[in-house]
């Protein structure tokens, strides 16, 4: 990667579902080891535009750079080794039931055959304690944790291979305020611990500005405002003032069934 290259970078993205248009000209760049937090409605394309970026859904048009690389219409093997260097917290954790926390944490390394197994229970271990969970959790199953405990295994799995690029996907999804809370902290101290490129998508604005150093909105399809987190309150855009206050009125129009 050039210097100064945006580790992430993503050029009139364009992508529809039948006759509904969901990205029309999205573009961002995310610099390496920057947080940025994308902004946005249910259903405005937050969860979209991340899974064209993971390579999961493929783009009509516009590209999609990694490390300097084009990843739109890359072979498999090549995206593969692009993916092997990508952590992901899903939403719901997205736990295996069927294996214990441990193996859960070093799914990705021992599927990949970079570990055996019992090099990975000590890199799980090592990554749970990053994530202030105990050893002694190592070997229970996932159905028995709290939801916030899941969504710290989830965290540490996301880590575990020490990855250049983290995608989170509404992290604090489902948690108590205090949870989210411990979670928000938790992500911003692997960040940085990690020193990771971090993308978020959140409709949750306490998070956005604890986990992110740059947050951008999305609307209908493109990035309508882009800044500092500390920013964000003092905008002066009228759709960012009235997402991130709650308002019903506003130039938002959101879309209800009687």
């Amino acid at each position: 990667m050039a210097q100064n290259q945006p580790m992430i970078r993503v050029k009139n993205l364009c992508k529809s579902f039948g006759r509904k248009t969901v990205l029309d000209g999205f573009n961002l760049d995310i610099s390496a080891g920057e947080s940025l937090v994308i902004i946005g409605g249910s259903g405005t394309g937050k969860s979209v535009a991340i899974k064209c970026i993971q390579g999961l859904l493929t783009p009509d048009s516009g590209s999609v750079e990694i490390a300097g690389e084009n990843v739109i219409g890359m072979a498999a093997q090549e995206r593969e080794r692009i993916n092997s260097q990508i952590g992901m917290l899903f939403q719901a954790a997205a736990l295996f039931d069927s294996l214990p926390v441990w193996e859960n944490v070093a799914f990705g390394l021992l599927s990949e055959g970079r570990v055996n197994r019992t090099e990975g229970r000590e890199v799980a271990i090592e990554k749970l304690a990053l994530v202030g969970l105990d050893a002694k959790l190592a070997d229970v199953s996932p159905a028995d944790l709290s939801s916030g405990m899941q969504k710290r295994v989830g965290l540490a799995r996301a880590i575990a291979i020490d990855p250049k690029i983290i995608f989170f996907d509404e992290p604090t999804t489902g948690l108590d305020p205090i949870m989210a809370d411990i979670i928000n902290n938790l992500i911003v101290a692997v960040n940085q611990k990690v020193g990771a490129t971090a993308l978020t998508i959140t409709h949750d604005m306490q998070s956005a500005k604890k986990i992110g150093d740059r947050i951008a909105m999305l609307y209908q399809g493109k990035i309508i405002w882009i800044g500092r987190a500390d920013e964000v309150e003092n905008s002066g855009n009228p759709y960012v003032d009235q997402f991130i206050h709650g308002r019903i009125d506003g130039p938002i129009k959101m879309a209800l069934r009687a």
